[in-house]
């Protein structure tokens, strides 16, 4: 495109003159930064209303992606980098006397999205662009992210994330499309037209919902797809009257109510209260999402909605917006008077689901009185819909009154949200091999055995020009060097990096590349959390969700088995060693606390034992964000991906580690089987129980953590270390609920559920194997090269193209 350099610096004076009041001279950076996103907007916006006016021109079909949450990330430099104007924006950022990595820190992380869910979803928004697919994303404009952490006395504090601090510049207000949503009140029939009956609520709470759509921006294309996001207030919720009278909290009660719906991304749902917010946010954009689809279909192909899955293709990202399943059905039946089979027929066409966990616990389960009382009429209809299946599992296994109540979406007073996505959608898949298998085989057997033709596989990816192209620009310049442009949307093109794997002076140039972003990353911590670390260090990282099963309590453990080792074996000559660990734990999941404040403790201890000075480092990087991913990946060594065999659905750090030339220390879990596959196991260090040898251990019963404990004196140290007060006097009462855990088992559960033990020898090992082949570094250099080769297969962009091919059935459409 031709970008005029002078034209966007007038626009960026114009923005500060209008916005601020200021010129040039006088704003600060985060004036600059606004004022350079608003401008950039401007482009944006022609290529957005061109690809609205041809989806419209010629109405094709269109999927929308429905997700508690997008994790988005800073838009700024993806933005620039997909329309292609990075290069010219930096150029005149210098000639203002301006640095453009300045500007950019300037601009928060939007607080939408927590972990892999939301960073998966904000993927797919990226690849569905820049393949010129008609996709969309549905969600929540949260104000506040999940929380801000910070690490005070080791311990993780949470603060309010309050990312809306200043305005969005890359969101747009719709006020002319907002819509109504309902809870409460009583469900009353009513004969309408033909004889039919419908409902209406009488006595509800009504919120208004409000889009904010924010564009997505798609590389080296004109297509600008959309991400609706969905606001909650109440139209009534400032009583004057009361206001008058003096009782200004309660005159303010009803909108404080309606605003708390759209307020934090998860709050804490461990009590009943938490539980109806949660149930609240989901129906509420679930809701707002299918009024808006049914408003646009009537729009563009009148009140015959009986071909509305011919258009509309819905993805449901897990559980959280499996309400939407009933809630289609009530605005087919209620408001649209169509009868129950035909609206079934157009729901059960229209509904996609993609299951994230092989975790029992992790399947949404609403308790039938929290459901019941904010959605009555919903309640109705997820009763019909349970008592029609119940009647079809009679009809097919009338002996098996096990099966027929395992498999009840209503059942022991709950409403299993997983099985009533299995009946209502025509598609169920699993997000990598493994994943799907235990799914079909284990986990939803009894719906694979029903439903066989409904299940399918569909390995994650991540967006290669987010987490290579932006993220790691001078690797990216080195294989454009080496191979041209053209994987920046397809990345398999990485396939002709192979042949230089032997070559030393490629080789050079890679791992001086790897380093200098390690000084780069040692920079910027240093800077902004007063962390010191050696770039000359074996940077070993694991960066993601605090979860028992994903096992940093394995790795900290093993990180104090070194220190002793270190400390007690004078001939013990180790490679000098820096973990890094950066996660977020759940405000209400203590053991998970627990487990930072162990990571930091032992940080502690480490960091300043002048004994093993230059050998060994801890560090637990604070507040981990998308953006400080964008910097660690680049400069890791080793990619931490020890999570139990059989728990992780897939994993997408494993693939950013990979693409960005880091080393997988793994179990065969999740997506792991994947990359060791297209890397070569001699480019891994696999590790540990299978999946297979962990069912086998359960359904024997025949685990005793002991065993391992009295095999391995130097672990047994290690444990007792946690309830001895060896990592501070405070901490043998701390850490006792870690202990038993592994050891004894608490609170019903039996000891080490997540195999940590078990596992801990084969990963001590796999770190001696690490080292080894560290200490060649020719070898090592062309282990980390070969990763990038072959990493092909691991972009959303392939990953896209199979929901294309088998769920979705788009086409493309270019936009002139």
């Amino acid at each position: 495109m031709n970008f005029d350099k002078e034209a966007f610096k007038t626009s960026i004076r114009t923005r500060l003159k209008r916005n601020y009041g200021k010129h040039l001279e006088e704003a600060n950076k985060h004036d600059i930064y606004d004022a350079v996103s608003a401008s950039v907007m401007e482009y944006i916006q022609t290529n957005w209303m061109a690809t609205r006016k041809t989806y419209e021109e010629k109405p094709c079909r269109q999927m929308y992606y429905l997700s508690a949450e997008f994790l988005m990330g800073r838009a700024l430099s993806n933005n620039l980098i997909n329309f292609g104007i990075m290069k010219e924006v930096k150029e005149v950022l210098d000639e203002l006397n301006f640095d453009y990595t300045s500007i950019e820190e300037e601009e928060p992380d939007a607080g939408l999205g927590n972990g892999g869910l939301g960073r998966l979803a904000a993927c797919f928004l990226d690849s569905l662009a820049t393949l010129d697919y008609p996709g969309h994303g549905y969600g929540i404009r949260y104000q506040y992210g999940m929380f801000e952490q910070r690490i005070e006395n080791g311990y993780q504090v949470e603060y309010p994330d309050n990312w809306l601090k200043h305005r969005d510049p890359w969101e747009v207000k719709r006020s002319d499309l907002a819509v109504k949503v309902i809870f409460g009140g009583t469900p009353t029939a009513k004969n309408v037209s033909g004889g039919h009956v419908a409902f209406r609520i009488e006595g509800g709470e009504v919120i208004t919902a409000t889009p904010y759509d924010v564009p997505v921006v798609g590389f080296d294309t004109k297509t600008v797809n959309r991400l609706r996001l969905w606001e909650a207030s109440s139209d009534d919720g400032f009583d004057l009257q009361l206001f008058n009278d003096m009782h200004y909290n309660r005159a303010v009660e009803r909108q404080n109510s309606a605003e708390n719906i759209s307020r934090v991304l998860y709050p804490n749902d461990s009590g009943p209260s938490g539980k109806a917010l949660r149930l609240k946010q989901q129906y509420f954009f679930s809701s707002a999402s299918l009024q808006d689809l049914l408003a646009k279909y009537k729009r563009d192909h009148g009140e015959d909605l009986s071909k509305f899955a011919e258009y509309n293709v819905i993805q449901l990202n897990d559980t959280h917006p499996v309400v939407a399943i009933p809630e289609l059905m009530r605005l087919l039946i209620d408001e649209h008077y169509m009868g129950w089979d035909d609206a079934w027929a157009v729901v059960t066409k229209t509904f996609a689901y993609t299951n994230h966990t092989i975790l029992a616990e992790a399947l949404e389960k609403w308790p039938i009185d929290i459901f019941q009382g904010l959605l009555p009429r919903i309640y109705q209809i997820v009763e019909e819909i349970n008592r029609r299946f119940v009647t079809q599992l009679r009809e097919k296994f009338p002996e098996d009154w096990q099966r027929q109540n395992r498999m009840s979406i209503i059942a022991e007073g709950k409403i299993h949200m997983a099985w009533l996505a299995i009946v209502g959608s025509f598609s169920v898949n699993g997000v990598a091999a493994l994943h799907t298998e235990l799914l079909k085989g284990v986990e939803l057997k009894d719906w694979y055995e029903l439903f066989p033709a409904k299940f399918n596989n569909k390995t994650n990816g991540v967006t290669q020009r987010r987490w290579l192209a932006s993220a790691n620009p001078k690797l990216s310049a080195f294989i454009t060097k080496k191979i041209g442009h053209g994987w920046e949307k397809d990345l398999s093109q990485l396939k002709k990096l192979e042949k230089y794997a032997d070559d030393d002076a490629t080789l050079d140039e890679f791992m001086a590349i790897k380093r200098e972003n390690k000084v780069e990353l040692a920079r910027y911590l240093k800077e902004t959390q007063n962390v010191f670390i050696d770039p000359d260090s074996i940077f070993d990282v694991q960066i993601k969700r605090l979860h028992e099963y994903k096992r940093q309590l394995l790795n900290i453990l093993h990180v104090m088995y070194l220190y002793r080792r270190i400390l007690e074996d004078p001939t013990y000559q180790c490679a000098p060693r820096t973990f890094i660990f950066g996660a977020k734990a759940a405000s209400g999941y203590r053991r998970a606390k627990s487990i930072i404040k162990l990571i930091n403790a032992v940080g502690d201890r480490v960091n300043n034992d002048h004994r093993v000075k230059g050998k060994l480092r801890v560090v637990f990087l604070e507040n981990y964000r998308v953006s400080l991913a964008e910097k660690i990946f680049p400069a890791s060594d080793v990619s931490e991906q020890i999570s139990t065999a059989g728990k992780e659905a897939s994993g997408t750090g494993n693939m950013k580690f990979m693409i960005n030339g880091a080393v997988t220390v793994g179990t065969l879990d999740g997506a792991n089987i994947e990359i060791v596959e297209e890397a070569g196991e001699e480019n891994a260090f696999i590790f540990g129980l299978t999946a297979e040898e962990i069912q086998a251990i359960e359904s024997g019963h025949k685990y005793n953590p002991q065993e391992y404990l009295a095999r391995n004196p130097g672990l047994a140290s290690v444990l007792n270390q946690l309830v001895d007060g060896s990592l501070g006097a405070d901490t043998a009462g701390i850490f006792r609920e870690l202990y038993e855990s592994l050891v004894f088992g608490i609170e019903g559960q039996r000891p080490d559920v997540y195999y940590v033990l078990a596992d801990f020898g084969a990963y001590a090992e796999a770190h001696e194997r690490l080292e080894q082949a560290y200490r060649d570094q020719r070898r090592w250099a062309k282990m980390a090269f070969l990763n990038v080769a072959r990493s092909g297969k691991f972009s959303s962009d392939r990953t896209i193209e199979d929901y294309v091919r088998d769920i979705w059935k788009l086409e493309k459409v270019v936009v002139k």
